[in-house]
């Protein structure tokens, strides 16, 4: 199950998502560094459909795991900007 945090600040709404199973874990390919701290990531269980509904309302987005292919496929996530590292899916965004 993902977890999911938000948080509000000022008019920006910042969401993260990760596999729950990745959290504290860091990935490293070459000079990429992918570090899912807990401090950043850890937040509620969620269901995937409550994540995504949580993206859809926010300003910025930092993604780490499967909630990523399922922000693709709702088109959320350009397929183009994913990035992986050590097989790990991690995309972000932002809304202006």
């Amino acid at each position: 199950m993902p977890e999911l945090r938000v948080r509000k600040v000022g008019e920006e709404v910042l969401v993260t998502v990760c596999d729950a199973e990745l959290l504290g874990k860091e990935f490293k390919e070459g000079e990429i560094r992918l570090k899912v701290s807990e401090e950043f990531y850890r937040g509620k269980e969620a269901t995937v459909s409550e994540c995504l509904k949580a993206m859809r309302e926010a300003t910025i987005g930092n993604l780490v795991g499967s909630i990523v292919e399922d922000a693709v496929r709702e088109g959320l996530i350009d397929p183009g900007c994913v990035l992986r590292v050590q097989g790990i899916a991690h995309a972000q965004f932002v809304r202006m």
